[in-house]
């Protein structure tokens, strides 16, 4: 870790940037120019104290996830973001392989969706974020393993898939996972976290290896979904799919038109909360 270069190369790439690339007011009494520590680091997610340490090269080893949320924060080029790896003595995300870091933008985006659940998924369908709403409707996905929380293995390897009120809606919904992960795996290759996924899929579910040979492709998933909760029944709602391009992630929300079955149980969801979960509820 070169520290007195990384602290040149934040500073740097901090002072060329202007309020506006950010979509910031410019403000008054700017006294220094590009933006403010505590900017940078509200868009990065970290806390300011921690970018100060690191631009006077006495900051702690950043982990890769905080280099990729500087790197997206500062708007580096490519060869940037290589070079500020090299500078933290880590080795930069490899070309074709899939992001599971959450940028904290969409984090924020995710934390106002306060009425409405909503979860982030990678390129292989591991849910890499959520919020307490998502908790209330599809089960506590920090009780987990990470390497477990993972929705096609919860389709097809553990039996306890929420989403899905009977056979036919459950076999359309794999019919689409495994579209989606045919696609993902072309487009990632090398990826080794797609290849042990697909591997354990196919050596533990003879219905994915089934659709799997299919090669069936852009199979739908429906604007609706059917949730049984254990607590509140069979919930009825809209799912929609926001993407975010450039780290191939989905964001997933779910909704109900007001008045109806739908928006009356997410009402009850935000007075049930946590407390009325199930330890085995997921999604």
């Amino acid at each position: 870790m070169d520290r007195p270069e990384l602290a040149a190369a934040l500073r740097t790439w901090r002072e060329r940037l202007r309020p506006a690339d950010v979509g910031l007011p410019a403000g008054v009494r700017r006294r220094t120019p590009g933006l403010r520590r505590e900017e940078v680091a509200g868009l990065a997610g970290v806390s300011v104290d921690y970018l100060t340490r690191l631009e006077q090269g006495r900051g702690p080893h950043p982990s890769e996830a905080v280099l990729g949320a500087l790197a997206r924060a500062l708007q580096v080029t490519d060869a940037e973001r290589e070079h500020l790896f090299h500078l933290a003595g880590a080795q930069p995300p490899l070309p074709g392989r899939i992001r599971s870091t959450p940028r904290p933008s969409v984090l924020r985006m995710l934390d106002r969706f306060t009425d409405l659940p909503a979860l982030l998924l990678d390129a292989k369908t591991d849910v890499i974020a959520w919020n307490p709403m998502a908790l209330a409707l599809l089960g506590d996905m920090s009780a987990v393993p990470p390497t477990e929380r993972n929705i096609a293995r919860t389709a097809f390897l553990n039996g306890s898939a929420r989403v899905g009120a009977d056979d036919e809606e459950r076999r359309r919904l794999n019919r689409a996972l495994v579209s989606d992960l045919r696609r993902s795996a072309a487009r990632y290759p090398a990826d080794p976290g797609m290849q042990r996924l697909i591997t354990d899929l196919l050596a533990g579910s003879p219905e994915f290896a089934r659709l799997w040979e299919q090669r069936n492709l852009n199979v739908r998933h429906g604007d609706q979904k059917r949730v049984r909760h254990p607590q509140l029944g069979l919930i009825t709602l809209d799912c929609d799919v926001l993407h975010v391009p450039e780290d191939d992630q989905r964001l997933i929300v779910y909704s109900a038109s007001p008045g109806s079955h739908g928006a009356q149980s997410l009402d009850l969801l935000r007075v049930v909360g946590l407390q009325e979960l199930s330890a085995d509820r997921l999604v």
